[in-house]
Order: C-alpha cells, then sequence, then structure tokens
C-alpha cells in the first residue's frame, strides 16, 4: 500500500457502501460490522459496504431508501453485485474480501448460547455471498478485536490493522492491573 501517497481517500461510516471506476483508497473501521469489499480487475472498479445489522425484513417499513437498507448487510451485498453487474461484470471474476463481525463487547457468560451481533453479520454475509455466487478470495472474522481496513480500488490490494482491545481492569492478587494488547497489521492481496 506505499501506491497511496496521493492516492484520494474516503472514509466510509457505518452504513455507507462506494463504487469507485478510478482508484481510491477506502477506509472503514470495523467492530461488530463486516467490511465486504469487491473488485474487478477487467473493469478497474471496486466497491466497498460496512454493513452494521444482518438482514433487512420488509417490517422494517417499506418506505425506506437505497441509503436506509444499506445498513444491513445481505441489502449491501446484493446491491454492490447487482452495481457490478451493470457494470458489466462477470461473478466468477470478482475478487471479494469479509472483514469484521467481532464481538467487541464483553458477553455474559450466561448469554453465551445467544449469537452476538457480529456473529450474525458474519453468518449472514456468508450466507449471501454464497447465494449470489461470488467465490470469497479472503477474510479476516470474529475474534475480539475490532478492525482498520484500507481499501485501493485500483489494485484490489486490502490492510487490516487488528486494534487493540480496549483496555480490561483484571484483578491479580486483589490489585486492578490494566491489560494492553497490540495491533497488528495485515496484507490482502
Amino acid at each position: 500500500m506505499d501506491r497511496t501517497r496521493d492516492l484520494p481517500g474516503m472514509t466510509l461510516q457505518p452504513g455507507e457502501l462506494y463504487v469507485a471506476r478510478s482508484p481510491v483508497l477506502l477506509q472503514t473501521i470495523l467492530g461488530s460490522c463486516v467490511g465486504v469489499t469487491f473488485w474487478s480487475a477487467r473493469l478497474g472498479a471496486g466497491a466497498m459496504c460496512h454493513g452494521v445489522l444482518p438482514r433487512w425484513q420488509p417490517s422494517h417499513g417499506a418506505d425506506f431508501s437505497v441509503a436506509g437498507k444499506q445498513r444491513y448487510v445481505d441489502f449491501s451485498i446484493r446491491y454492490l453485485a447487482r452495481q457490478f453487474d451493470a457494470l458489466g461484470a462477470n461473478r466468477q471474476e470478482l475478487e471479494v474480501k469479509l472483514f469484521g463481525g467481532a464481538d467487541v463487547l464483553p458477553i455474559m457468560a450466561s448469554r453465551s448460547a445467544v449469537l452476538t451481533v457480529g456473529a450474525l453479520n458474519c453468518r449472514v454475509a456468508l450466507e449471501v455471498l454464497e447465494e449470489e455466487g461470488l467465490r470469497v478470495l479472503a477474510s479476516d472474522l470474529r475474534g475480539v478485536r475490532g478492525r482498520r481496513i484500507h481499501f485501493h480500488t485500483g489494485t484490489g490490494e486490502v490492510m487490516v490493522r487488528r486494534l487493540a482491545p480496549q483496555a480490561r481492569l483484571v484483578p491479580v492478587n486483589g490489585d486492578d492491573r490494566v491489560a494492553f494488547g497490540r495491533q497488528e497489521d495485515v496484507r490482502y492481496e
């Protein structure tokens, strides 16, 4: 990603998506949300979505606009797949990468059998990608750490920075100590 100095950048907020026909650096921060990147080398096009919740339901309201539905993982994936269809992409040529779905908030032991939002987002993303005939080339899912992702729409390269977990008070022999994790960078080409 050293080629990004002069590249225009855009930060996606939760519930947003973006399709680029020219090189741009798309960035977002994910916790329980799921980020999906699409890239076509032949078309020189890339896209990313930042899904917040697993599935959109008609009961959520028939008057939801496209912008309102983008916050749902299933809708965003299908919407981007159709955008690439309209550009003339073949689904088999698309490089799809999937990130996020972490359990960044402490889970109560009594609720451990209940799927978290992060787990549901991952499950739905994988199901919808399969239903749409899209193959996942790379993924970095689940865990307890958030991620900052940078997607170069000109090359399809994604850099993932796994964020340090939140500081937690850990009692040690009656003493409260703060435990910190470390940050890691991972590149998906």
